[in-house]
């Protein structure tokens, strides 16, 4: 299958690599400076003090965004976990109308999700919410990141199920598993 929309899909994955290179960095710094304090009292002179006010809670917002920016990426290039046991064995005619019945389910989840996200981050935005921690972070912040990457999943979601039901109609014999890699994608 050949997603329409994977230049936003990838783009998804540059900010979810993008935020874990930010969660190493900010874990390096703050143990360097951890380390130059304990070689300053090693040595009998002062510690400096020097810290990141909050490491622990922007790293755990830039998890969330780890996680949830790659959702679409990982779905388009058939890396999340799918049990397909019983459906192999199917021929490919019926295991098609499988494929596009999960489609639907996954789809509507997931627009589910996505419009309680959107009401979620509309009421922080309302309402002024910051995180509790050190540092207040708005919370329609990393909110609008998650709405942004399960609509990602959701586009994702709606190309896969638009070519699968096309398959199912033209020429359900031709099915392949949406998961089963493209030869010609030189993985």
């Amino acid at each position: 299958m050949t997603f329409k929309f994977d230049k936003l899909y990838r783009l998804g994955a540059w900010g979810a690599a993008t935020c874990m290179v930010a969660i190493c960095a900010l874990i390096a710094l703050q143990v360097t400076f951890r380390l130059i304090d304990a070689l300053l009292v090693l040595v009998g002179l002062s510690r400096l003090g020097l810290s990141i006010t909050g490491v622990s809670e922007i790293a755990s917002y830039l998890l969330v965004g780890a996680t949830f920016l790659g959702l679409a990426y990982t779905f388009v290039h058939h890396a999340h976990i799918r049990v397909t046991l019983l459906i192999t064995r199917l021929p490919s005619a019926i295991r098609v109308w499988f494929e596009v019945f999960c489609l639907i389910i996954a789809l509507a989840l997931s627009l589910m999700l996505s419009y309680g996200l959107i009401g979620l981050a509309r009421e922080s935005l309302q309402y002024n919410d910051v995180s509790s921690g050190f540092v207040s972070i708005p919370l329609w912040i990393p909110q609008l990141v998650l709405v942004t990457s399960v609509g990602l999943l959701c586009l994702a979601l709606a190309e896969a199920l638009f070519m699968a039901v096309r398959i199912a109609i033209r020429d359900p014999g031709s099915f392949r598993e949406a998961t089963a890699p493209d030869e010609s994608e030189g993985h």
